[in-house]
């Protein structure tokens, strides 16, 4: 009976080790807000609107999480190539804001499992369209400073025939001047791309990818605890609807 009381005990320790031991998600509840980092210029997935209030499908999503658990979620504009250094200082809780899933990125945080996905495609002007990679020899190509779009741009052998690659804090800065004629092209994510073509009315973009993508919430590397609540919250928003409603009012059908 000794023998099986330790062992159970042992298991006990053991599982709260595994499960809850962080206090991640303890701490939120204790604060009574968790706090989301974000680019607010990634429209649709977190943007300022006409009001200037933070809107979109990520802050649709993590308000009815944090709903859920009980909490209030708050939102913090970021710059897009620190955001990590944000999330490991502690000043923020997670990244929320269509982040890919990459092994570079895995290294330093932690991925909910996916919930959205898409590629990293040429956006360019619709009387001088750019449909293919290699159209793209000999043109002046802008890219998001720490986007997985600048990764992949960066590692394909077409960058080499650039006539050169500008590098932006946001998306929109570089949709500017490819609007203003600064730039021939463009490479974004294709969700939030398309989603700015009903507002620049001249947009063209392409079918072919330099990269296939899945986007996930990422959370400090210990945080487990608060990690797997999020992923749960997702999975039962799945269940019952919630989720697909979202989707449907960001993105469409």
């Amino acid at each position: 009976m000794k023998k099986f009381l330790l062992g159970f005990l042992l298991f006990a320790v053991l599982a709260f080790s595994a499960y809850g031991a962080d206090g991640s998600l303890e701490k939120v509840k204790k604060d009574g807000k968790f706090i989301v980092g974000l680019d607010d210029t990634f429209a649709p997935f977190g943007f300022k609107d006409e009001k200037g209030e933070i809107v979109g499908y990520d802050i649709d999503l993590a308000k009815e999480v944090a709903k859920r658990l009980g909490v209030t979620a708050e939102f913090k504009s970021c710059e897009w190539d620190g955001i990590i250094f944000e999330l490991r200082s502690g000043k923020i809780d997670m990244v929320w804001n269509g982040m890919t899933i990459t092994e570079e990125r895995a290294k330093q945080v932690s991925f909910s499992k996916p919930y959205n996905g898409g590629g990293q495609i040429i956006f360019s002007k619709k009387e001088k369209p750019y449909l293919h990679i290699a159209d793209l020899e000999g043109k002046v190509v802008g890219v998001q400073l720490g986007s997985s779009g600048a990764a992949a741009v960066e590692k394909h052998p077409i960058s080499a025939k650039f006539k050169e690659l500008r590098q932006y804090g946001s998306n929109m800065e570089a949709l500017l001047d490819l609007d203003a004629g600064r730039l021939d092209a463009v490479v974004m994510d294709e969700v939030a791309g398309r989603y700015q073509m009903p507002k620049k009315g001249s947009l063209a973009y392409s079918e072919e990818s330099f990269a296939q993508e899945e986007a996930g919430v990422a959370f400090r590397q210990e945080d487990v605890a608060l990690r797997e609540y999020v992923d749960k919250a997702l999975d039962d928003m799945r269940a019952d609807g919630t989720f697909k409603q979202i989707e449907i009012k960001w993105l469409g059908e």
